[in-house]
């Protein structure tokens, strides 16, 4: 059902995933900064600067990547659903890159949702949809817990583990594995360049949300 074509001009498509993208945006950027806040009353009181200007880009990458999915998929459900997916991956990895946090607020809902929308096998079988929650989730963990009897330090957050559950229920099992790769690559190069330019300590660690999420909303817009 997501896949029936609406009756509207491509401006009129625009038009409209423009606005429902702010009204998703709104929100979303506000809870980008009282979720982290019920996880850890440590973290600052009041907006640094850094906080509005990264709501500034959540913002406009929103509205951005909104048209890209109404270009993608036409004046259809599956655009709306693609706009959801990615205005909650743009401000999980906007919210991870400023605290360090994937809140089970988001994740959790967004990989549910994932399963509802691919019960019409709108991006994925829905077979592929739940091996794909099941073997994110899975892979992380035996992952973490590998690196951790090692070394007996954590590889990975649990926010991950959630995270990559729920790229699966959107994107299938069979898209995990190219996610995962491009997400290590695109991790690696910004470490480098981080390490590079003296921002980034030997052993230091950082969050691997938001690569994540570029590279899940790059497999929904090129599938």
């Amino acid at each position: 059902m997501l896949w029936i074509t609406w009756n509207l001009a491509p401006a009129a498509t625009g038009c409209a995933a423009l606005v429902f993208a702010l009204l998703l945006a709104v929100p979303l950027a506000r809870a980008a900064w009282w979720l982290p806040r019920t996880l850890d009353d440590a973290l600052p009181a009041e907006p640094m600067p850094a906080h509005w200007m990264g709501r500034r880009i959540f913002l406009s990458a929103a509205a951005l990547l909104a048209l890209a999915c109404a270009w993608r998929f036409g004046p259809t459900g599956a655009a709306l659903a693609a706009i959801v997916f990615v205005s909650v991956l743009l401000v999980l990895a906007w919210i991870d890159a400023e605290t360090g946090f994937l809140p089970d607020r988001l994740t959790l809902p967004l990989l549910w949702l994932g399963l509802l929308v691919n019960m019409d096998e709108t991006f994925a079988p829905l077979a592929y949809a739940v091996m794909g929650a099941a073997g994110g989730y899975l892979a992380f963990w035996c992952v973490n817990e590998v690196f951790r009897v090692m070394t007996g330090r954590e590889a990975l957050g649990r926010g991950d583990f959630k995270l990559l559950a729920a790229l699966g229920a959107w994107l299938g099992w069979a898209a995990l594995p190219r996610v995962v790769f491009a997400a290590a690559v695109l991790g690696l190069a910004v470490a480098l360049v981080r390490r590079m330019v003296g921002r980034l300590a030997p052993g230091e660690a950082f969050g691997f949300g938001p690569f994540l999420a570029a590279a899940g909303i790059a497999a929904l817009l090129g599938a």
